[in-house]
């Protein structure tokens, strides 16, 4: 804790906890099966990435090991939604980009999970739903922020 941080009340603390399982189960719920969670991903982090990761990259991002994110990417290649291209500034390394139907898939997926945050919070009040929108967001933009900070000291 640092210095301008209070102590967090017993009963807050409970609810800290419950943290981690809940974005567990958001990231579980939204989507048709397994393999379109974990092809969202991929495409995510290879837009997000804007053609200058690799493989690896991928895997780190996703928090799995190479192999894994090899096979999940090598399957958004047979469908056309990745392509490697070589690397300008090393030709044995291949990076990854999106195809325009990957663009496509990505925009695709994103409207049904802008669709099933409607429809679970539809019973909200107006002004919850978009707070509780911004924070997530929020919450995404630090996380990577964390990360990067992470990787850089480390």
């Amino acid at each position: 804790m640092t210095s301008h941080e209070q102590p967090v009340p017993a009963a807050d603390d409970s609810l800290l906890d419950n943290v981690g399982p809940a974005l567990s189960r958001l990231r579980r719920r939204v989507g048709s099966g397994r393999g379109d969670l974990t092809r969202n991903i991929v495409l995510n982090v290879v837009g997000d990435a804007a053609g200058r990761i690799t493989v690896g990259g991928v895997a780190e991002e996703m928090g799995v090991a190479q192999p894994v994110a090899s096979r999940a990417i090598a399957t958004c290649i047979a469908e056309g939604l990745l392509r490697r291209v070589a690397s300008q500034q090393d030709g044995r390394s291949s990076l990854l980009e999106l195809t325009g139907a990957g663009e496509s898939a990505r925009r695709t997926y994103a409207a049904e999970q802008r669709r099933a945050f409607e429809e679970i919070t539809a019973h909200w009040d107006s002004e919850d739903r978009l707070q509780f929108a911004r924070y997530l967001t929020r919450y995404g933009q630090d996380a990577s922020a964390w990360t990067a900070r992470g990787k850089s000291e480390g």
